[in-house]
């Protein structure tokens, strides 16, 4: 059986979370280690599919892109969520990054997609933001490092090849926030892996981007058995109330 869907930004947030959330690296995570999820929107969702409650959303942002590269004007009222053994937990820094290991997870967003799957996050700051503090150690010490990030945001430019070409002082005129780029590798999560991760399915992209309240949509293919299929279909469904994020900007 196929099935034709399409996720507004909204519902496709909620798509990977829940896809993530289903990881047996999570759950095990969850129960055993440590999760760290750092800021984003789409991250946010994530939280909110792995703590059962909803959060303050519009606070779990950093930077973003509207009519420019833009920073959340209520950056700073939340910080990352860390989950150790199924407990959300206040921790210092410091002690956070000493006990981070095997079995643990980081949850960290992304800006773009290439063709190759390769992923890279902006950074307007010059520390590096969330990628200076948490991505090297994570790779060092065998941290799972999870990529949710939608197809929306695909490009078909090499990430590599735009790490090397942007840069805060490379770059002579911008629309908001000078960034750089930071190529990123981990286990990604896109509304395809998310629709397979929950359903014994094969989903394909066949469209992107929309009109009204399609505008950022992501249009996909779902084939399988039909239960398996009209159980996809019937969650798409389900989420069609999702609301986007809303975020004001300091840029």
């Amino acid at each position: 059986m196929k099935a034709s869907v399409v996720l507004v930004p909204g519902v496709a947030k909620r798509i990977i979370a829940k896809g993530v959330a289903a990881l047996p690296t999570v759950r095990n995570a969850l129960r055993n280690g440590s999760i760290v999820i750092t800021l984003g929107t789409t991250n946010a969702i994530v939280a909110e599919e792995i703590l059962g409650r909803p959060i303050d959303r519009s606070a779990f942002a950093a930077g973003f892109i509207d009519d420019r590269f833009n920073v959340n004007r209520r950056l700073g009222k939340m910080d990352e969520i860390v989950i150790r053994n199924g407990e959300e937990i206040r921790i210092e820094q410091q002690e956070l990054l000493d006990s981070l290991g095997a079995g643990c997870v980081l949850i960290k967003g992304g800006n773009a997609i290439d063709p190759w799957g390769g992923v890279g996050v902006l950074m307007a700051s010059s520390t590096a933001g969330t990628i200076g503090r948490y991505y090297s150690l994570a790779l060092a010490r065998g941290v799972e490092v999870i990529i949710p990030i939608s197809l929306q945001k695909a490009i078909h430019t090499s990430v590599d090849d735009l790490a090397r070409e942007m840069g805060r002082e490379h770059i002579d005129l911008s629309m908001g926030l000078a960034c750089g780029m930071h190529p990123i590798v981990g286990r990604v999560v896109t509304e395809i892996e998310a629709l397979e991760a929950l359903f014994p399915v094969q989903v394909i992209q066949i469209a992107s981007g929309g009109t009204g309240s399609g505008a950022g949509s992501v249009s996909l293919l779902v084939t399988g058995q039909e239960d398996a299929v009209r159980a996809a279909f019937d969650l798409v469904q389900s989420l069609s109330g999702e609301e986007s994020i809303s975020l004001q900007g300091q840029a």
